[in-house]
C-alpha cells in the first residue's frame, strides 16, 4: 500500500508542477500543446519501443488485456442503452459518451500508474495498441460519418496507420517476438527519450488543468455522471468479475481490475475537439474521471495488491 501511495504522490506531484507552471505564466495558453506534441510524437513513441522490445511475448498476449477490452465494450454498451433511455444523444455524442465509459488513459495516466504501481509498463502498452488499432478506428470511423462522409472507415485506418505511437508499439511487438538484438548505440537515446516520455505528459495535464471550470448548468451533467461511474466504478466491476470468471490469478485480477478504473484518455477530447461534436460533456468526464480514479485505485490496491 505504501508504494501506491508513493507513486500516486509522484503522479500528483508533477501535475501540480504543470499546475503551477500555468498559473505563474511560465506557459501560457496553447503553448503547453508544444510539450504535448513532443510527448506524443518523440517520446512515447520512445518510451513504448523501449518497453515493447523488452517485454515477455507471453504477457504482451496475456487474458488480461482480453478482460479489460471486453470491460470496456460492455462499459461502452451500458452507456448506449442509457443514452437511448434517458440522454437522447445524437450519433456522435452517444459515441463519444460511451468512449469516455470504456477507452482509458493508457498513456497519460496509464503508464505512471503501471510503472509505478503494477511495477511493469507491459501490462498497459498492449492495451495502448489495442485502443490505437481496434477501438480508435471504429471512434474516427462513425465520427467521419456524422459529416456526410462515406469514406470514413478507410480515411480512419490511414490515420491509426500512421500514428506513431502505433508503429513503435507495432515495431517493439515484433523485436520481442522475433527476438532482435538491439545495439546500445541505438538503444541509448530511445531509452532516454522514453524517459522523458511520463515527466512530459503529466506536465501537460497539469498545465490542461489551470482555468477549467467543469459541470456548468446545461452542459449535459446526466451524461456526465453517467459516462464517470460506469468509467471508475462500473468497469472494474466487469473487469474484476471476468478476470475471476476466466480463472486468472490473484496478481492479474489485480492488474485487470487496476488497468480497468484508469480514468477515460484525453485523446478522447481530442477526437471531440476535432469533430466538434460533445467537447463539454466529453472535457468534464476526462476532468472528472482523473480525480475520482485515483482513490478507487487506492482502494483495488488495498483489497487486491
Amino acid at each position: 500500500m505504501l508504494g501506491v501511495l508513493q507513486g500516486f504522490a509522484l503522479i500528483l506531484g508533477i501535475i501540480g508542477a504543470g499546475y503551477l507552471a500555468a498559473l505563474f505564466r511560465v506557459v501560457e495558453g496553447e503553448q503547453r500543446r508544444v510539450l504535448n506534441n513532443v510527448a506524443f510524437f518523440v517520446a512515447t513513441p520512445a518510451l513504448l519501443f523501449s518497453v515493447l522490445r523488452q517485454s515477455d511475448p507471453g504477457v504482451i498476449a496475456s487474458p488480461v488485456i482480453l478482460v479489460t477490452s471486453a470491460a470496456a465494450i460492455l462499459a461502452a454498451s451500458l452507456f448506449t442503452g442509457a443514452s437511448r433511455l434517458w440522454f437522447r444523444r445524437d450519433l456522435a455524442g452517444t459515441t463519444l459518451g460511451a468512449t469516455c465509459a470504456g477507452y482509458v488513459n493508457s498513456n497519460n495516466l496509464g503508464l505512471p500508474v503501471a510503472v509505478y504501481i503494477l511495477g511493469d509498463a507491459a501490462y498497459v502498452a498492449p492495451l495502448l495498441l489495442v485502443q490505437l488499432v481496434v477501438f480508435s478506428p471504429a471512434i474516427l470511423a462513425i465520427l467521419e460519418s456524422t459529416r456526410g462522409n462515406q469514406r470514413g472507415a478507410l480515411v480512419a485506418l490511414g490515420r491509426a496507420a500512421s500514428n506513431p505511437i502505433i508503429i513503435a508499439s507495432v515495431l517493439g511487438l515484433v523485436v520481442a517476438l522475433v527476438g532482435v538484438p538491439m545495439p546500445e548505440l541505438l538503444m541509448g537515446p530511445i531509452d532516454m527519450l522514453g524517459a522523458a516520455a511520463i515527466p512530459m505528459v503529466l506536465l501537460s495535464f497539469g498545465m490542461s488543468l489551470r482555468g477549467q471550470r467543469a459541470l456548468q448548468p446545461g452542459t449535459g451533467r446526466s451524461a456526465v455522471f453517467a459516462a464517470t461511474a460506469l468509467k471508475v466504478l462500473v468497469m472494474p466491476l466487469i473487469a474484476w468479475a471476468l478476470a475471476a470468471a476466466f480463472g486468472l490469478g490473484p496478481h492479474e485480477v489485480f492488474v485487470a481490475t487496476t488497468i480497468a478504473a484508469l480514468p477515460t484518455a484525453q485523446n478522447v477530447y481530442n477526437y471531440a475537439a476535432t469533430y466538434r461534436r460533445a467537447e463539454t460533456m466529453v472535457r468534464d468526464t476526462v476532468f472528472l474521471t482523473t480525480f475520482a480514479s485515483l482513490p478507487v485505485i487506492a482502494g483495488i490496491a488495498w483489497l487486491l495488491g
